[in-house]
């Protein structure tokens, strides 16, 4: 049994949302641009996003609080116009670790805490393994981390040795 409402059934009633839904949804999907927005470029191209869509996340990058808060919003709408299921799921992917990365990460971790160690058959094996190695700038590196822990100061040489592992790792 049904009631009658103004001439409208209950069940008319019960497909339309909320207003409390509707905005809950729609700060999901704002909350879907702000993760957008804080992809780098090269990871944004891998997504499969309509150009409107791409351009105004790029745009929004360079965007500061109040103009930024705008963009969100526009961004929000430009996304529940699309297929933003789709997208979310793609940007869930994107967000997840490869195994293949999590072990060269690794490998990355124990090549430099061998060579902070003083281990010098890393340093040879290293030379060999990477073309543009530069064993000098390793040694000074190291050096200079040896100081840091010394004197209790931040590790900066020994992220600086990390990345520059690898950068030498990406290019061969």
């Amino acid at each position: 049994m049904t009631t009658e409402f103004y001439g409208e059934s209950e069940d008319e009633f019960e497909d339309e949302k909320s207003k409390s839904q509707i905005k809950r949804e729609l700060l999901e999907l704002k909350a879907l641009g702000r993760t957008l927005i804080s992809l780098p470029v090269k990871d944004l191209d891998k997504l499969v996003l309509p150009e409107r869509l791409y351009e105004s996340v790029v745009k929004a990058q360079s965007m500061s609080h109040g103009a930024l808060k705008r963009e969100t919003g526009f961004i929000g709408r430009l996304i529940a116009d699309e297929d933003h299921e789709t997208i979310a799921a793609n940007v869930a992917k994107l967000k997840q670790a490869h195994p293949g990365e999590v072990k060269q990460f690794h490998e990355l971790e124990q090549w430099r805490d061998h060579l902070l160690s003083g281990n010098n058959d890393v340093m040879t094996m290293l030379h060999q393994q990477l073309e543009s190695f530069d064993g000098q700038y390793v040694r000074q590196l190291v050096r200079n981390a040896a100081k840091e822990a010394k004197l209790n100061k931040s590790p900066k040489s020994a992220r600086l040795l990390f990345k520059y592992l690898q950068t030498c790792q990406v290019e061969t």
